[in-house]
């Protein structure tokens, strides 16, 4: 504890005690919080010597092991996974226990192939025609171009095992038969009969047999007797078989074959197969590759031009350069690292490395601002020490968040997030340890450079000041190394001089701090509003490029065909006494709340316990008798073959059954959650018997169940991460709590606005808002650390004096990230864009709320020194504070000098320090000295 020996005084100089005051605060005994953040800063002080020291050593054992972990690389096509289903469903969704379930319970049957009552989405390729003045698509001259392409397909063959294969071979059978297209079917594959049939939608009876035409024909314009009077599309199916080796190939063809059928004069064609969405993600996995290199180039021009000085010595060309050079060696050593040890490589990972040279820049930035603060003078290993102290601790706090924020992400449900996650987190760490060691060690190496007062770029010696016998040209080109005289660092830079002299005044004003909350108060509004418009999901059309030859499909299929939506199974999960006529009058009425449901039709209902209940009225069968029941029900299976897969009847037991309702009117994300909702309430709600609801697109609806709540957990457990961690290493509790709030405030903005600029909330940006989080923490971290670190007692000296310390390195990290990632916002893939977009919105709130809000609120609400000043004058006045004694010498700590007027009133006050006293002097000569034991001097 801090002791003082205080003699009698002449006047009541208590202002004297605001430094002592603010000290004595921040370093009492058990209660200082800068218990962690201290000896973690002389540790810094320690190792920035040795690299100062040692530089050439970090810096070549860095570029050793940098090429070593790239060797990883090689590995990169053995490493790419981008399956669908496993990367952007959840993992333990509930879809996908049902779907075991019904692949257990109710098999295909290759036999007798039934489309809707497939547990996945199977091998198929489809086909979606409109005509091209979006007129009456059934005319007889439109359904000869559709019939032709049809024929076209049908002809399709492929060489598989040495045998030529057709359609006829691969395709999925019905009796025998391949299943054809019903609108096709309806008209016997003759566009001339169209003029004398009379389809009545959606249900059209041919030849004894119902035909369901809602995923057939769309558009449909229909009168009062639901007779059809004009469509705008058709959609043809091929289905083939499971044989997946064989199928993969015919639809390989297919593509092919039907990618000359776009440019069809008559009709518009537009196709997709099973294998397509897989297809295109896959394709476009690496197509950040070039992006990035653009990215690079970028980055190197901003740095360079933001470290560019006119001063021969002191430029800093080559350390902007490698500054970006390290971020990239991080990016390879992760990568590399990840491909040797087997992780999955997928396609969110390509995001990665925009982030990490972001980072990196902005750690880069940090560390130059802090070099420049440092005395020309003094030896390299001395600067590179205070430069540790100072700017490793900065980036020591946000590294250590983003790490922990993303390691947090590991828990999410989605193993794209994780794998992003586990990456970028590796990368992190590495552009961290490649900052302190690769970059610090070439900072040292230009430091001597600097030191002999070297050329940047010849490396010759020259000299400091303009010979007069020179001219003005030479000393452009071969004078350098001037630097503050009063000070012994660097020439302030003109934006930190602006940030100094104009913003950091100018954001301290009582006039400009309203201006600032009624500016805040706005953006929370809108952001608040946004929130209730996000929409929750990804869309499978997201996952292509914007020039595939899906996107036309999908906006068709959206168009046209979305009255109708899944088939869906109800399943009966368990044994159940059909028998019983209370019991199955109970399932029936289970069945009844489906169908009063707002977006199913009671009209597409398929049972085939109501079918077997008129085949027994027909028969004359007492059904309510068990073994009546069970005796009749295998020959009854046998009449109708498609009953027969909805009906697991072994060992003269059902073992489980099922039924189907058909889905109305689902045109967006926000009714597809509402839908299943809805429906699996529904079978909550039955007490007869468990109930399980399915289709095999439910397995990319369980993302609309846990992306909220996985959002919101991985938010609040990241956010109550970093609070621990400001707590731990930012020396004030009131500023971790204001980190905190930057935080909440930030992701509340970013996520308001994202609804606002049509992103939705699903797993691409569910990693992203992990970013947020990372990337807040960096811009208010540094300004309340700076704030906090401050020794002047006036809160808006004191903010004024952070913000000409770490505004500009802000601005340029914001600036350097954006740039790094607005090359995105080009990308044809939804992916990147999406990226892109959230990070820019990151950025640009990050920023504001770094340089603007943030500065305003620590201000207000941070105890003012007046009021110090206050409370020391009446501990004084009442004898609590020890008298002082004159005295005319004046010296303190560090051989430091500077001006200040927060000690005897008067702006011209000047004050030396050396050893362990401390004097304040005015211009009248009067002094009052305090003589201290500890050896840091207030």
């Amino acid at each position: 504890m801090t002791s003082y020996t205080i003699l009698p005084q002449e006047n009541s100089q208590y202002n004297l005690w605001t430094t002592f005051f603010k000290s004595k605060n921040h370093t009492m005994g058990c209660q200082r919080t800068d218990c962690i953040e201290k000896p973690l800063s002389n540790l810094f002080e320690k190792f920035g010597r040795i690299v100062g020291t040692y530089p050439v050593w970090f810096f070549v054992i860095t570029l050793i092991v940098s090429g070593i972990l790239g060797g990883g690389f090689y590995f990169l096509k053995d490493r790419e996974d981008n399956d669908i289903e496993r990367q952007f469903t959840p993992r333990s969704g509930p879809s996908k226990i049902a779907r075991a379930f019904v692949k257990e319970n109710f098999p295909n049957d290759d036999t007798e192939f039934s489309s809707q009552r497939l547990y996945e989405e199977g091998n198929y390729a489809s086909i979606i025609m409109v005509s091209n003045d979006k007129s009456n698509i059934l005319t007889t001259e439109n359904l000869k171009n559709i019939i032709k392409v049809n024929n076209k397909v049908i002809d399709i063959s492929v060489d598989v095992d040495q045998r030529e294969l057709r359609f006829s071979h691969l395709c999925a059978k019905t009796n025998g038969h391949c299943v054809s297209n019903e609108i096709l079917e309806m008209i016997d594959f003759n566009a001339s009969r169209i003029e004398q049939t009379n389809i009545t939608f959606p249900l059209y009876t041919h030849k004894s047999r119902q035909l369901f035409l809602g995923s057939a024909i769309g558009g449909v314009q229909a009168n009062v007797k639901s007779e059809v009077k004009s469509a705008k599309a058709v959609k043809l199916f091929y289905f083939l078989e499971s044989h997946t080796t064989r199928a993969e190939a015919w639809l390989k063809e297919f593509q092919r074959i039907l990618s000359d059928e776009r440019d069809n004069e008559n009709i518009k064609v537009s196709y997709y197969t099973s294998q397509s969405k897989q297809e295109e993600i896959e394709k476009h996995t690496t197509d950040g590759i070039p992006l990035f290199s653009t990215t690079y180039s970028l980055a190197i021009a901003f740095s360079v031009i933001s470290c560019l000085r006119l001063d021969n010595v002191r430029n800093k060309v080559w350390v902007a350069a490698i500054g970006v050079l390290s971020a990239g060696l991080a990016v390879l050593s992760s990568f590399g690292l990840m491909f040797y040890i087997g992780m999955p490589f997928v396609i969110t990972v390509v995001n990665c490395p925009f982030l990490i040279l972001g980072i990196g820049v902005d750690d880069m930035f940090i560390m130059v601002s802090n070099w420049q603060q440092t005395n020309v003078k003094d030896p390299v290993e001395k600067r590179m020490a205070h430069t540790y102290k100072e700017a490793a601790m900065s980036i020591t706090i946000t590294t250590l968040t983003d790490v922990l924020g993303f390691y947090i992400g590991l828990m999410s449900d989605f193993l794209s997030v994780q794998y992003f996650c586990l990456y970028t987190s590796t990368a992190v760490i590495f552009c961290y340890i490649y900052n302190i060691t690769f970059f610090g060690a070439f900072l040292a190496l230009n430091g001597r450079r600097e030191r002999s007062n070297r050329h940047w770029l010849t490396c010759m010696k020259i000299p400091s000041e303009n010979p007069k016998e020179c001219s003005n040209g030479y000393s452009m080109c071969c004078v350098g190394g001037n630097y503050d005289k009063a000070t012994g660092t660097e020439k302030e830079q003109p934006i930190n001089h602006f940030f100094k002299k104009y913003y950091g005044p100018f954001l301290t004003k009582p006039w400009t701090k309203v201006i600032v909350i009624f500016i805040y108060a706005g953006y929370l509004a809108a952001s608040i509003y946004g929130c209730f418009q996000i929409q929750q999901g990804i869309d499978l059309r997201d996952l292509a490029a914007d020039d595939s030859y899906v996107i036309p499909y999908y906006d068709n299929d959206r168009q046209y065909f979305s009255t109708y939506g899944p088939n869906v199974m109800v399943i009966v999960s368990e044994k159940f006494p059909y028998w019983d006529k209370n019991k199955r009058s109970e399932l029936l009425s289970c069945m009844e709340d489906f169908k009063k449901l707002q977006f199913i039709t009671d009209d597409l209902y398929t049972s085939w316990l109501d079918y077997y209940e008129g085949y027994a009225r027909s028969t004359h069968l007492n059904i309510d008798d068990e073994i009546v029941f069970s005796a009749n029900l295998f020959l009854f299976l046998n009449l109708y073959p498609d009953f027969k897969q909805d009906v697991n009847f072994t060992s003269n037991a059902i073992h489980a059954s099922r039924f189907f309702i058909q889905t109305v009117n689902i045109v967006n994300a926000s009714m597809e959650i509402e839908m299943v909702n809805s429906l699996k309430e529904t079978a909550e709600s039955c007490s007869v018997v468990p109930l399980i609801v399915y289709h095999p697109a439910f397995i990319y609806y369980d993302q609309y169940a846990v992306i909220v709540s996985g959002t919101l957990q991985n938010i609040g457990v990241t956010t109550a991460v970093m609070l621990i961690i400001a707590l731990l290493l930012i020396p004030n509790p009131l500023c971790c709590l204001w980190v905190t709030f930057s935080i909440v405030s930030v992701i509340v903005g970013v996520t308001g606005f994202m609804a606002l600029w049509d992103v939705n909330l699903d797993s691409i940006s569910m990693i992203i808002l992990v970013v947020c989080i990372g990337f807040t923490v960096d811009f208010s971290a540094h300004i309340s650390y700076a704030f906090v670190s401050c020794k002047k007692s006036s809160v808006n000296e004191r903010i004024v004096d952070a913000l000409f310390t770490l505004g500009y390195p802000i601005v340029q990290g914001a600036s350097s990230t954006i740039l790094g990632v607005v090359v995105l916002a080009a990308s044809k893939n939804h992916i990147f864009r999406t990226f892109f977009k959230i990070m820019f919105l990151v950025m640009l709130f990050g920023l504001i709320h770094g340089i603007t809000f943030l500065p305003v609120f620590l201000t207000l609400f941070t105890r003012n020194s007046e009021k110090q000043k206050s409370d020391l004058k009446k501990d004084f006045k009442s004898g609590v504070m020890p008298q002082m004694k004159l005295d005319k010498k004046c010296v303190a700590c560090d051989n430091k000098v500077f001006v200040t007027d927060n000690f005897c009133n008067d702006k011209h006050t000047i004050c030396t320090q050396k050893t362990h006293i401390c004097v304040i002097q005015n211009k009248n000569n009067l002094s009052h000295t305090i003589w201290a034991t500890d050896p840091d001097c207030p």
